[in-house]
């Protein structure tokens, strides 16, 4: 392929996918390709190709008929996330989950996973206790700081 139709067939690439910055290693060549995108006097630029859609939020998990208040005093014996990623109840698909309402649970005791770049990590509980409330739902994401469970 020459020098030619690759940089072509790098800028349709880009095009197709919305990229503005490409870089190629093969072999012993390297290459940079950059789409400069050129402002009208408006200001405006053409949309991307893709483009974010918000989306809502999973609904926080109900438990037997409970209603889940997010007041200061639940919120304070709550088990918080550690980090930013995807929390899940259970080990794997289909299996039992860490915590259940109503359980005892001691300090120390994985109650959750969180799945953080690839990476499952355990939160385990700060304090012995009962789980009086889940707030949150299997393979939901979170915030760092999110409210995960209460304990009392």
């Amino acid at each position: 392929m020459s020098f030619r139709s690759t940089v072509k067939a790098m800028t349709k690439i880009m095009d197709e996918m919305g990229l503005t910055e490409l870089d190629l290693e093969r072999q012993f060549l390297f290459g940079i390709y950059r789409k400069h995108v050129h402002l009208s006097r408006q200001g405006a630029t053409t949309p991307p190709a893709f483009t974010a859609v918000p989306t809502p939020a999973a609904p926080l998990a109900k438990t037997s008929g409970d209603t889940i208040s997010n007041s200061d005093e639940c919120l304070a014996n709550a088990i918080r996330s550690p980090m930013v990623g995807v929390v899940y109840l259970a080990p794997e698909p289909g299996a039992k989950q860490f915590a259940t309402i109503g359980q005892k649970i001691k300090s120390g005791d994985t109650i959750c996973l969180i799945e953080a770049m690839k990476t499952f990590n355990p939160v385990k509980a700060d304090k012995d206790g009962v789980v009086k409330k889940i707030l949150v739902s299997d393979s939901q994401a979170v915030e760092f700081d999110t409210p995960l469970m209460v304990i009392e």
